[in-house]
């Protein structure tokens, strides 16, 4: 690991300030100060004295305010040579100092040094200063993370992100699946740079474009993909950095942000998520948090205020267009809304094919049979289900991806990840007509999807799955439909009833009767498809500042009420008993299926119908008005 050398400073330099420390007081003692300070051998004050009667001192420093003495004096027991002694002297002896002037003896006193309490002080304060010095270096350090401890003060700076020249990697020709909203965000690139084609005729810059739909199906790869295409500069935050826990800071951001962005026009802003801190104002019980609406108020008066804003153009996305501030939504500030829906079935071709250029496809893969096969999926569901089947390959040691990890992949991205397969039990047999008995009710009814396969591989929670794949794209669903799908998912029930008895009916319907119920309470409810005529009874969705389901209040009377929930019973019941009869009329193909089906364990759709074929006449599936 390679370490910084400001890291390397920072734990090197309270070791050198203590061991100079050290030295110093290793070295500094009042009584070592100069060379000479030092004796090797100590003398007595009797001794000292009796020598200064012989005459034999020479000479005398006194240290540490007259208390110790270094004495050179002859010495008789080595043949009167000079040595050196040290001597403890007493605390007053004044008569002393007046001996050795007589004796004619060289004194010299040495005043005591103050430097000990000079390293005292310094001494208390370096863990204090070491401490300060050691906190001043993190915050310089941090300074440059965004949103770093350096930056505590700056809490009112906007924390938008910028590019001069955006290089995002992402340009038009990578967006695929969503040709008309791609043509209205062209226009804005095209004005950016061709102002002139549009003035000339009294055009002016949009000043918002909202990008609204669902998650997956684009919004940011579009943002991306104008900021490397307009080539002005570009600023991009998510709607949540401009809320904080303290009272305007909300508000702070966004003049922050829009003066930032005045200073370089003509830019973009591209604002993320939006929702975050564009939602209603007053909403809620108790009122609404006054942060997140200064915020708002400041984003609105920025926008389109007074003052108003020249050659900047704001591009925001959400998936939760329904709980904006109508404020927000007006012309003036987001003149555009633009719908980015999932993909039809050219639209999944077009992304499956950007999507495959880094990737290995065997010759028999088709991208149009997988489209086809993928209704519904956005353009994040298609990528991560070729990145899926490429993961898939390289676990099973292919060089190229072939349907069989395609149709694995299709399997894992909607319904989990494959378990453990079924051993040959009681539980198999019944899972088996479970599943057949969806897949014979689904085939026999002329309004249901075709089967696609039908599998006792467990994924996710399901032990066995039966996989229905519609014709095309469906806008528009008519009765019968619905019907036929109630039907179908209550065909592994009856399968079980019929087979089985009563009794013997299990649990694994209850994700079956939850679904049923739901789609025959809206037919009743929210579709008109019922007895009690064409009325819509219920809204699409609850409260979405009051938990949806709380406090949802309901639009009928309790007669209504009975009335609703006798049809729901009467369209279940119907089905039900449709679901029956189909089990019960055709329970020679049923066995056989099942015993192939336990045998294989997946069975495609097309064998499927050619073995009920083979015992009744299977209706033709007919195409169906997909749009208004």
């Amino acid at each position: 690991m390679k370490l910084s050398w400001r890291v390397v400073l920072l734990w090197a330099l309270p070791i050198l300030v203590i061991g100079f420390f050290l030295w110093q007081g290793a070295f500094s003692s009042p009584a070592a100060d100069a060379g000479r300070n030092t004796a090797s051998t100590r003398m007595t004050y009797g001794r000292f004295l009796d020598y200064l009667d012989a005459g034999r001192v020479m000479a005398v420093d006194l240290y540490d305010g007259g208390r110790t003495a270094i004495v050179e004096a002859v010495d008789p027991q080595i043949d009167n040579r000079v040595q050196r002694w040290r001597v403890d002297l007493p605390g007053n002896t004044p008569d002393l100092i007046t001996r050795l002037k007589d004796s004619n003896v060289s004194l010299d006193s040495h005043p005591p040094r103050n430097d000990g309490a000079l390293w005292g002080v310094l001494g208390n304060l370096l863990f204090p200063i070491l401490l300060i010095g050691g906190l001043f270096f993190l915050f310089r350090r941090s300074s440059n993370v965004p949103g770093g401890p350096g930056q505590a003060m700056n809490f009112g700076k906007s924390k938008a992100r910028f590019m001069m020249e955006a290089k995002t990697g992402v340009v038009f020709d990578d967006v695929a699946g969503i040709e008309e909203a791609k043509e209205e965000l062209q226009e804005v690139v095209t004005f950016l740079k061709k102002p002139e084609r549009f003035t000339a005729v009294g055009a002016r810059i949009p000043k918002g474009v909202l990008l609204v739909g669902p998650p997956g199906t684009g919004k940011t790869l579009l943002a991306k993909a104008i900021a490397g295409e307009a080539g002005v500069p570009f600023f991009s935050i998510s709607g949540s950095e401009f809320v904080e826990m303290f009272v305007g800071v909300g508000a702070s951001r966004v003049r922050d942000l829009f003066k930032k962005a005045k200073e370089n026009a003509p830019c973009i802003i591209f604002i993320d998520e939006i929702d975050a801190v564009g939602r209603q104002r007053g909403a809620g019980i108790g009122g609404g948090n006054d942060e997140r609406e200064q915020t708002l108020n400041q984003l609105l008066t920025e926008m389109d205020g007074f003052e108003g804003n020249t050659g900047i153009i704001i591009i925001a996305a959400t998936n939760r267009v329904d709980v904006l501030d109508s404020a927000l939504l007006r012309p003036g500030r987001f003149d555009r809304q633009i719908m980015v829906d999932p993909p039809d079935v050219k639209g999944r071709l077009d992304i499956l094919k950007v999507h495959a250029r880094n990737k290995k496809l065997a010759d028999e893969v088709s991208l149009e049979a997988i489209a086809r096969r993928t209704p519904g999926f956005t353009g994040a569901d298609l990528a991560n289900l070729l990145n899926e089947a490429a993961i898939l390959t390289a676990r099973r040691r292919k060089d190229a991806i072939t349907m069989g990890e395609i149709d694995a992949a299709v399997d894992r991205v909607i319904a989990g990840m494959e378990g453990t397969p079924l051993v040959d039990s009681k539980s198999k047999r019944l899972i088996a007509y479970h599943e057949v008995g969806h897949a014979i009710v689904g085939t026999l009814l002329k309004h249901h999807d075709p089967v696609q396969k039908v599998t006792l591989i467990p994924r996710g929670q399901a032990q066995g799955l039966t996989w229905f794949t519609p014709s095309e794209d469906q806008m528009l669903i008519s009765r019968a439909q619905l019907m036929a799908r109630i039907s179908g998912a209550l065909g592994g029930r009856a399968a079980e009833d019929v087979i089985f008895g009563d009794a013997e009916v299990t649990t694994g319907a209850g994700n079956d009767l939850q679904q049923v119920t739901s789609m025959a309470r809206q037919m009743v409810t929210r579709f008109g498809m019922s007895d009690l005529g064409p009325l819509s009874l219920e809204s699409s969705q609850g409260e979405v500042f009051l938990g949806r389901d709380w406090l949802n209040r309901s639009e009928y009377s309790e007669e209504i009420a009975s009335r609703i929930d006798g049809q729901v019973r009467s369209i279940v019941d119907h089905c039900y008993n449709e679901a029956k009869r189909l089990v019960s009329e055709n329970r020679d193909a049923v066995d056989r299926l099942v015993d192939l089906l336990i045998e294989k364990e997946t069975i495609d759709g097309d064998e499927f119908r050619q073995i009920v074929s083979e015992y009744t006449s299977v209706p033709e599936k007919e195409q169906l008005v997909t749009q208004i």
